[in-house]
């Protein structure tokens, strides 16, 4: 994507109109927009940045063209919020393992948050929460998911160009076995005897763990076809315990349907012995 040049670049009030939101999140999504750098100017030249508040304290009304959501949705007040956003944009699009499957902190959804709100506030009574976080997708319509926990910033640059074009956007559902064979990575499981998420997770990391003879970890989430049981199975093969396999699925994306259901599978709770 390359910065168009003065001469070339549209005025302000013809360029299409970019918003950024956080909801529950670590800001980690929203950072990865920053990082593309020399990028940004691209991003910058071609739409009009005009809520951004991580970036900018100038914070423009809508409606927007475009949104890019980071973060899941945690409160009463949250809920409220993502809908007065979706109402006010024409495209919007969640990024990150927060927005797209509740985040880190969707492992609230297992539990009772009453639990962990009196362990961890001095007064609870204070604390207003949902008792679950759940994605963006369970409260509006979403028309793209950029999954990963952070998103890929390349990934983030194709979802924006597409959207300028008009396009749908080229962001392949692969695994990251497929990304540790284009980068000459021996599989970690045969090779080694590593258990690794590979096989099931979506690709758009780089395959970084596995080239580090280290198992993925399912920073991007499951893929749409994921056999998760299979991949259980030959993780018990290498020696991995139900244990294991239940706190493997519990994670970045832990209420992924896919990860929840095979997370469940080993939940000693539900299924002794």
């Amino acid at each position: 994507m390359n910065a168009p040049s003065p001469a070339t670049r549209p005025p302000s009030h013809l360029r299409p109109t970019l918003a950024i939101w956080k909801f529950a999140s670590c800001d980690g999504c929203q950072l990865s927009l920053l990082d593309c750098e020399d990028e940004l100017l691209a991003v910058a030249g071609a739409l009009d940045i005009v809520y951004f508040a991580e970036a900018s304290s100038t914070l423009g009304p809508g409606p927007y063209d475009l949104s890019l959501v980071e973060g899941s949705i945690t409160t009463a007040h949250d809920a409220e919020r993502i809908r007065a956003v979706r109402a006010a944009s024409k495209c919007l699009i969640t990024i990150g393992a927060c927005a797209t499957a509740g985040g880190i902190q969707a492992l609230r959804n297992f539990a009772d948050v009453n639990d962990y709100i009196a362990a961890v506030y001095a007064t609870p009574a204070y604390i207003s929460t949902l008792a679950t976080s759940t994605p963006i997708a369970a409260h509006v319509k979403v028309d793209f998911a950029l999954h990963g926990c952070p998103i890929n910033k390349t990934q983030l640059l194709e979802v924006i160009s597409a959207r300028l074009a008009g396009r749908k956007p080229d962001v392949p559902d692969e695994s990251v076995c497929v990304a540790c064979k284009r980068r000459g990575t021996p599989c970690v499981m045969v090779a080694h005897g590593t258990p690794c998420l590979g096989p099931v997770t979506r690709a758009g990391c780089g395959a970084i763990c596995p080239a580090y003879q280290r198992g993925c970890y399912g920073c991007y989430g499951p893929t749409e076809a994921a056999n998760t049981a299979s991949l259980a199975a030959a993780w018990i093969a290498l020696g991995a315990d139900r244990p294991s396999l239940h706190r493997v699925f519990r994670s970045f994306n832990a209420a992924a349907e896919l990860f929840r259901k095979e997370s469940d599978a080993y939940d000693d709770q539900d299924h002794p012995g």
